[in-house]
């Protein structure tokens, strides 16, 4: 006979109601997680798949992604030139608003250096990628454009040609893919409020700047090397320039995890923490009210003989089973809340892996108090 079943079917709503607030917690835990494990995942989506072995960004910075960058709009023609280097292609990534059919979008900006780069790396849902270099944009779904719609950017409408899905920046900005070029003359737009300043205060020969500053826009440059290249070399090679600086996919990846991303970490780790601290303490009480409520139980079960194991035994089962309850109704919760968030959430086995060990750890203790109490009871105490 399992006595920690006995018990639980004789408090079964008692069992059901903790397990159910147990859950709740282990949903935010996971979700907690899973959003932070979702904001990486968007953060390297295009380090990942660009296909770019390095990245030539502006010299003195860490661009195009942890800080800013631009570099000069002919620096593809300067690594095409390294030995070893096998194409050379533009990069072009910033957030526009815009406006369509009376909203108002927003989309990161991305450049592809067509014809070299049509695509291919983006996750096409439905549609096609770009087949001309101008006015044809792809757009993630997420923006809530569809196939065939022209939108305003610029000076110039653009039709969308393409939908891709999952496709978005760190910010959750769905991405919008258009040539370099049209980037460039996006980024570049001026209102005729700028010409008109630009003249007065320059003359007739700044008529076709604008009174913005405009520095270059091509924020890096990503660089494939041949299989037998020497990856140092070439790296050396662009510092030499002096206008430079060089980084790796594995460069890329660090200075977003351990750098960018890194507060963001902590505190969902430390939000994580509090969380499981909680689900302790409501398990070391329930367990608690629920040993002090059979205490005659328990002293009858020693007057008869029972050992000590079987009473922490039926304790510490109790305590699992409310934690694996409360796992698993987490577990479903989560499959029916996050698909609607509207950041990704992905949630790994590993991650579950080991929420799960920390959820059997924290019953374990939490079941202490339980047994500490129960292990005082006397065989006497059933006469009282």
């Amino acid at each position: 006979m399992n006595l920690a079943f006995k018990d639980i079917r004789f408090n079964v709503l008692r069992f059901l109601l903790t397990a159910v607030g147990v859950a709740f917690l282990m949903t935010a835990s996971i979700g907690m997680v899973g959003l932070y494990r979702g904001i990486v995942a968007d953060a390297l989506l295009v380090i990942e798949r660009i296909g770019a072995d390095l990245w030539i960004v502006q010299g003195g910075r860490q661009g195009p992604f942890a800080e800013g960058s631009a570099v000069a709009g002919t620096m593809d023609r300067r690594a095409e030139g390294l030995s070893g280097v096998a194409s050379a292609r533009r990069f072009v990534q910033f957030s526009q608003q815009f406006p369509f059919a009376g909203r108002s979008l927003r989309a990161s900006i991305t450049g592809l250096d067509f014809p070299q780069d049509r695509g291919d790396w983006i996750s096409l849902h439905s549609g096609r990628l770009l087949a001309s270099g101008h006015l044809e944009a792809v757009a993630d779904v997420s923006i809530g454009l569809r196939l065939g719609d022209m939108i305003r950017l610029g000076q110039d409408d653009y039709t969308i040609v393409g939908l891709a899905r999952g496709m978005v920046d760190m910010g959750g900005d769905g991405l919008l893919f258009v040539t370099v070029n049209d980037a460039i003359a996006i980024a570049q737009r001026r209102t005729s409020e700028e010409v008109l300043l630009a003249r007065a205060s320059a003359g007739p020969a700044a008529a076709n700047r604008s009174s913005v500053p405009q520095d270059s826009k091509i924020a890096a440059v990503l660089v494939a090397l041949t299989p037998t290249a020497d990856e140092a070399a070439v790296r050396r090679a662009v510092l030499a320039w002096g206008d430079a600086n060089v980084l790796s996919r594995v460069d890329q990846r660090d200075l977003l995890l351990n750098q960018r991303l890194w507060r963001l970490r902590v505190q969902i780790l430390a939000f994580t923490a509090v969380l499981l601290v909680v689900t302790g303490i409501v398990v070391s009480l329930i367990i608690y009210m629920l040993t002090m409520e059979k205490l005659h139980e328990i002293a009858m079960l020693k007057l008869i003989g029972a050992e000590n194991s079987v009473i922490i035994s039926m304790i510490a089962q109790q305590s699992f089973l409310i934690g694996a309850a409360g796992l698993v109704l987490g577990l479903g919760l989560s499959a029916l809340i996050f698909p609607f968030f509207p950041r990704k959430v992905l949630i790994l086995p590993a991650d579950i892996a080991l929420l799960g060990l920390a959820v059997a750890v924290i019953c374990g203790f939490a079941s202490l108090l339980g047994i500490s109490r129960a292990l005082k009871v006397r065989a006497q105490d059933v006469l009282s």
